[in-house]
């Protein structure tokens, strides 16, 4: 690994394009040609990871009505979408669109935190709808994944967006746009002027995920994935992109990020090195934001005490900046305690999830969520008891640039009405590298079991799973099957609507 330096150049100070940090990124793109076994293992657990939450979701609201968009479509020897059959296939950068809601819509997939935030796991539908319209080889859309997988965590890791409340799909789409480099097979020179649209073109902000938190925060994915697909189509054919995209006066570190005189320390691969990066991401266990994955696991350890809830006077949840100011009261969300808010936002409320989980002793993907379920009065006086601070201690280990150090958890301070204090802690998920459980594919599998009970039939599942385990010597008809079929009946909006203007 290289660590690159990446800072504002004035327009009188050129700074030859070989010496841009999207040119770096597309050198490494250009030239990964191989792929460990661990990562090629991983990668399998990715796709398994996607389409668990997906078919979980697939009927969804948000994912009906991306999935509505991509019918009005078609497209012969196009991409398949997620609960489809195979021989129903659309526009690529339309099934990336209704795909990537389904992966994203219930916040269950892969994660990756540092500077910034990330799921990974984002980069897949646009990869696989791609490598199927264009008859990409298994052996290729992994390389592309490994190489997607490979820039957004090294962007994550040297360049913080949400410091300037922008959104991480800034990172998604160079992301995408780097793996189809290296999936197609493109020059570096054409890569480059691909990353450089996305860039410019994938900058919003993060109020995606402030306040009343809508749907949006599903299909916000699939809109980066969606352009990066574009952009690369338009590079392909010769078109350029604006450059230097991170460096220049007018770009968005000058005017997005940091300001002229910030830069920024960006690690990377040399190119041809093995890309690994993927390692280093996580999944989750449970349907809720990543800084919660640890603070579930520590409700269960506080419902296991048996404690009467009806006499507690105090919660203090002592974590990280991130976990204070994101989801927990550091955010000044006033939504944040209302029962009648959204899914998304609930999702966003550590005080909410923290207490639900340790009322139930569990948490599930739906019930967790329910109307009836945010409304049940002792979660009520349970919620509204539950504060967080930012520790330092808690920060500067989220940060910690070593995998195996990091710590994404905290310490639940219970203070009882006859001043009786309990204290758990939890620093890291169950299912992380570095917990109690760690996922490997038989946990993968599991949850895939799990999450499409009763919506896949076993017969199906068992041929989708079968896939994984060939995976990456498959033909490209069976990357046509890659996305698990339901039956006849089971999937809403399976047909074209004259709803909207498409």
């Amino acid at each position: 690994m290289r660590s690159h330096e990446v800072r504002v150049y004035p327009s009188k100070e050129k700074l030859p394009k070989e010496n841009q940090f999207a040119w770096k990124i597309a050198e490494v793109a250009a030239k990964n040609r191989s792929v460990d076994h661990d990562v090629t293992e991983m990668v399998g657990n990715r796709i398994i990871d996607n389409a668990s939450v997906a078919i979980a979701a697939i009927n969804r609201p948000p994912v009906a009505a991306a999935r509505s968009q991509a019918l009005a479509h078609p497209r012969q020897d196009g991409a398949s979408l997620y609960g489809l059959p195979a021989d129903q296939t659309f526009e690529c950068e339309w099934a990336t669109w209704a795909n990537n809601v389904a992966v994203r819509e219930l916040d269950f997939h892969d994660t990756f935190l540092a500077a910034d935030y990330s799921h990974p796991g984002d980069n897949i539908p646009a990869l696989v709808a791609v490598a199927q319209q264009k008859k990409c080889s298994a052996h290729d859309l992994l390389l592309g994944i490994v190489t997607a997988y490979e820039t957004q965590i090294n962007l994550v890791k040297g360049i913080c967006l949400h410091e300037f409340k922008k959104d991480h799909i800034a990172h998604l789409a160079p992301a995408v746009a780097a793996g189809l480099g290296t999936m197609l097979k493109l020059s570096t020179d054409v890569i480059f002027q691909a990353i450089n649209q996305s860039v410019h073109l994938a900058f919003s902000t993060r109020q995606s995920r402030k306040g009343e938190i809508s749907s949006w925060k599903a299909y916000a994915p699939a809109w980066g994935a969606k352009l990066a697909i574009e952009a690369v189509d338009r590079a392909m054919r010769g078109e350029k992109g604006p450059a230097p995209i991170y460096e220049g006066e007018d770009s968005v570190i000058a005017w997005m990020l940091g300001g002229p005189k910030k830069s920024y320390t960006i690690p990377f691969p040399e190119p041809g090195e093995p890309c690994r990066a993927i390692l280093e991401s996580y999944t989750k266990e449970h349907s809720a934001e990543y800084q919660a994955q640890a603070i579930i696991d520590l409700a269960f350890k506080l419902n296991a005490r048996k404690l009467d809830l009806s006499q507690v006077r105090d919660v203090s949840l002592r974590t990280s900046h991130h976990t204070h100011y994101v989801i927990g009261t550091g955010s000044g969300d006033p939504q944040k305690f209302d029962p009648d808010a959204s899914r998304e936002t609930l999702d966003h409320s550590i005080m909410y999830i923290l207490a639900v989980a340790w009322e139930d002793g569990g948490w599930h993907h739906v019930k967790s969520y329910t109307s009836e379920r945010a409304h049940r009065p002792s979660t009520i006086a349970l919620w509204k008891k539950i504060r967080t601070e930012e520790v330092e201690a808690w920060t500067k280990a989220y940060h910690d640039p070593n995998p195996s150090k990091k710590k994404f958890g905290g310490e639940v301070v219970v203070t009882m009405n006859d001043g009786t204090v309990i204290r758990e802690e939890a620093q890291v998920a169950n299912a992380h590298p570095s917990g109690a459980r760690p996922f490997g594919r038989k946990e993968y599998v599991g949850k895939f079991q799990t999450l499409t009970e009763g919506i896949v039939e076993t017969t199906e599942a068992k041929r989708f799973l079968s896939l994984i385990e060939k995976f990456p010597n498959l033909s490209t008809n069976d990357l046509m099957t890659l996305h698990p079929t339901l039956p006849p009946g089971r999937l809403t909006s399976a047909a074209r609507n004259q709803e909207g203007i498409f």
